[in-house]
């Protein structure tokens, strides 16, 4: 029997690859819904391919996704939404009983308690599709949680790994997006660029799996072959390894609990090498900032992943230089945090308040500047 599969943010680069795999394998997987922010033509083209229903953010709003959500009677929906705007899809997702294949790490990073209740609710399930958070969920599946001791993030440290403290003063946006091994979207390109998407990592890590902030490392790993390891409590280590393919975590989740043959490559241990390093927590201070947020938890979640989601965009307008991305992020964070967002309201209106704040910071880093 076909599996119904809804695809979020079907024209980005997660959704691109779902699709991909529903067309390697038409037996198991039927797409049932589409939904893409503004590219209205390659909606239009992607409905007509797969014979679906879809829906234009631009156009048609949240409403236009729950009418969506509703209608498919879909067994699992990817979402692959980038930044905030995912959060109030994969809700939806879950409130209609389906399980859900998450790309999008601010449902985690801004909202998970809720979240995690409301799959409880629903009976639904909520399978990781980052690289490193399948990683982990599988590892963890098979090793089980209690026999853990700490969980390894692999990070590639993207373009300026090797970039001097004054080397990243001037660092264009052109740089930032030339990512050495993998092939994302531009916020989660620079996100990697920055660290920021390793501490937005930390964060999930710590909340997915219910590990305190300090059982949660980060590792440099160029390569970007090992995707997480986790270590068992006798001290050894247990890796999953594949090529820096996102399609690898997107086949698995819509597959799972089994391990099904894939037209993707093996991975072949010969001639690779693999190095790894301590990250440089200094120079990118976003993962330093992003286990403070971690540890404290309540808005402090929230208000990092909105002020660098700010920074990050005037970085991509080249309105403000790469290094001000942390700069905003830590003057943001320096505010108070503490409420507990113990609805999706409380949730969205920290959102809000963080925004505003990251923005007037940045408007006087400008203004500081051009003086």
């Amino acid at each position: 029997m076909k599996k119904r599969v809804l695809v979020l943010g079907c024209t980005g680069s997660i959704g691109s690859q779902t699709l991909d795999i529903a067309r390697h394998f038409p037996e198991k997987f039927e797409i049932c819904g589409l939904s893409c922010g503004s590219n209205e033509n390659a909606l239009k083209d992607l409905c007509a391919e797969f014979n679906c229903q879809g829906s234009l953010f631009s156009k048609e709003g949240i409403s236009g996704i729950e009418k969506l959500i509703k209608n498919t009677g879909a067994d699992i929906a990817v979402n692959g939404i980038a930044g905030a705007a995912g959060l109030e899809p994969s809700v939806l997702v879950l409130q209609n009983k389906i399980d859900l294949a998450l790309a999008n790490k601010e449902t985690v990073v801004m909202a998970w308690p809720l979240v995690k209740k409301i799959a409880e609710d629903n009976n639904a399930r909520i399978l990781p599709v980052d690289s490193e958070h399948s990683a982990i969920f599988n590892l963890t599946q098979k090793i089980g949680v209690k026999n853990i001791s700490q969980i390894v993030i692999t990070a590639s440290g993207g373009p300026f790994r090797n970039f001097s403290r004054k080397e990243l003063e001037n660092v264009t946006v052109e740089q930032a997006l030339n990512h050495p091994t993998w092939n994302m979207g531009p916020k989660i390109t620079i996100d990697s660029a920055s660290l920021a998407n390793k501490g937005l990592e930390v964060i999930e890590a710590v909340r997915l799996f219910d590990f305190s902030p300090d059982k949660v490392k980060v590792v440099v790993h160029p390569q970007s072959l090992i995707h997480s390891l986790v270590r068992t409590n006798d001290g050894v280590l247990y890796a999953q390894i594949s090529d820096p393919d996102m399609r690898h975590p997107i086949y698995g989740a819509l597959v799972w609990p089994e391990y099904e043959e894939t037209y993707l490559e093996p991975f072949d241990l010969a001639d690779h090498e693999m190095t790894f390093f301590k990250p440089r927590m200094d120079d990118f201070p976003l993962l330093a900032i992003a286990y403070e947020c971690a540890e404290k938890g309540a808005e402090y979640t929230v208000a990092f992943n909105a002020a660098n989601e700010v920074a990050v965009h005037a970085f991509i307008n080249k309105k403000c230089s790469f290094l001000d991305i942390a700069e905003v992020v830590r003057l943001t964070v320096n505010n108070d945090w503490s409420e507990i967002p113990d609805t999706l309201e409380k949730v969205y209106s920290a959102d809000k308040k963080a925004r505003e704040c990251a923005s007037e910071i940045l408007k006087k880093l400008i203004r500081s500047k051009q003086a």
